[in-house]
């Protein structure tokens, strides 16, 4: 070898451990950083020259163990979204045995006119009665109100991540042709495709992808239910957001938006929509399934409410067509409008002394002229007793406690079904995220290589130092 190839092999050395060097400490510095890919530098044989050759940087990311992770963080997410609805419809409703519950509100209405029947001569008590109908009714105003709350915020969330999925898709078809053009011209693209799957990441929360690798550097989107999302150009997902929702809109009946991928129209059912699995479909799955299937069960229990006491047979004061002690908000109930009927459930005005009528009306009937005997306790007995009767409900004959015992246990059944969605949903990430780390950058090991890489520098430096030395001994002689 002539000294010149030997110091051509040493200068390539050090050029490989300089880089080398500089490598290992952005794998260091970026250890905690998510989305960042430990790096190596390919290197090779230069025949040519003699030494060492770059070929360029090796970006290690395990596209199966990322694909798993990705899978399970998606799922957490969407978890977690419909997890918050029922917790936040339970809150409303309340828990079996607290006073401030659903059930607990009916015990207490059955109490008072047990204790008015005892002493029907006591305004005290009829007030009480008018007292906790109304507390009764205003709980079911308030339960209607949370679900038509939850589901206008998830329609603004539907649209805000529309919104959001159209403008990563956008950044990673420009991200695309980046790393196209610059690995074109030799470069190294590894920050850019570490920002890319941060983006990546990003849409994977609101629609779960797989990846798919093209030429030049170059990725496609697909979501698992198999929609394209982004293929040489993204895919343009639109939807008209409601921003206010009430109890009667429904996607059926075109009052709400649906989704649509480049014009074409795409379902978005919970179970089969190609977009399944994220959090845009959990929050449709808010709007238009769970919030729609709360909204039914509460108007049946309203509906179950009013008509216990609408009939003449509990009030015979009462016309055919006057309503009732409960009433949908004044008026009798009309079955033809059950839809909304839990948000307009009210104490009939005429009981209600916080509406000017009189609760001696409890009593004598609200269609009485003018008050009764003020010891016959004939009719609030009959009240007692139709509220404890039982009557075909949607789940068969049930006196209103314990219809409202079903629906208070078929709220916390999907309350905790979706708890132990979270709770797995959780472990099944955190082990998948501890496997992508594992195969992420180890500190240790990145200084082991460190010490390596500065050992091969001292010993091509070492080379170079000693041709110098020998090229000066020739020169002196």
């Amino acid at each position: 070898m002539s000294l010149t190839s030997a110091l051509n092999s040493a200068f390539s050395g050090l050029t490989a451990a300089g880089r080398s060097s500089s490598l290992v400490s952005s794998n260091i510095a970026n250890a905690l950083t998510d989305g960042y890919a430990r790096r190596d530098l390919a290197l090779g044989s230069d025949t040519t020259n003699g030494g060492v050759r770059i070929l360029g940087t090796l970006r290690h990311v395990d596209l199966a163990v990322l694909s798993n992770r990705r899978e399970a963080e998606a799922g957490l997410r969407q978890a977690e979204t419909l997890s918050g609805f029922f917790s936040s419809y339970e809150a409303v409703l309340g828990q079996p045995g607290e006073a401030t519950s659903l059930t607990g509100r009916l015990a207490d209405f059955e109490a008072r006119l047990v204790s008015a029947a005892s002493r029907p001569d006591a305004t005290s008590r009829l007030d009480a009665v008018a007292s906790s109908g109304r507390d009764l009714a205003s709980q079911l105003n308030a339960a209607s109100r949370e679900i038509e709350s939850q589901r206008s915020a998830a329609d603004r969330a539907i649209g805000t991540q529309v919104e959001t999925l159209n403008k990563k898709l956008e950044t990673i078809q420009k991200l695309n042709t980046r790393i196209t053009a610059i690995e074109a011209s030799g470069k190294d693209t590894t920050a850019l495709q570490d920002q890319r799957q941060a983006l990546i990441d990003d849409v994977n929360e609101i629609v779960p992808v797989r990846r798919v690798q093209r030429d030049f550097g170059q990725v496609a989107l697909y979501s698992t239910g198999g929609a394209i999302l982004l293929d040489g150009s993204p895919a343009t997902i639109e939807f008209t957001p409601s921003n206010t929702v009430t109890a009667d809109m429904r996607v059926e009946t075109g009052r709400l938006s649906g989704l649509s991928i480049n014009g074409i129209e795409l379902g978005t059912d919970s179970a089969s929509s190609p977009l399944r699995g994220g959090t845009l479909l959990a929050q449709f799955e808010i709007r238009d399934e769970a919030g729609v299937a709360a909204q039914a069960d509460l108007d049946a229990f309203a509906r179950d409410l009013i008509e216990r006491f609408q009939s003449p047979g509990v009030d015979p004061t009462l016309g055919p067509t006057d309503a009732g002690l409960f009433t949908d908000a004044g008026d009798a109930f009309d079955p033809a409008n059950e839809v909304g009927l839990a948000g307009r459930l009210s104490l009939n005005a005429l009981a209600d002394p916080n509406a000017g009528g009189e609760s001696w009306r409890i009593r004598d009937g609200l269609g009485a002229t003018a008050p009764g005997s003020v010891g016959d306790a004939t009719m609030l007995r009959t009240l007692k007793d139709a509220l404890t009767s039982t009557r075909p409900t949607p789940t068969g004959q049930k006196s209103a406690a314990d219809h409202g015992s079903d629906l208070l246990s078929k709220v916390a059944r999907g309350r905790s079904e979706r708890d132990e969605a979270v709770s797995y949903a959780s472990s099944t990430y955190s082990q998948m995220r501890e496997i992508e780390l594992a195969d992420g950058v180890d500190t240790d090991t990145e200084m082991q290589r460190l010490l390596l890489i500065e050992q091969a520098y001292a010993a091509n430096a070492r080379v170079i130092e000693t041709v110098d030395e020998m090229m000066n001994t020739l020169l002196r002689i």
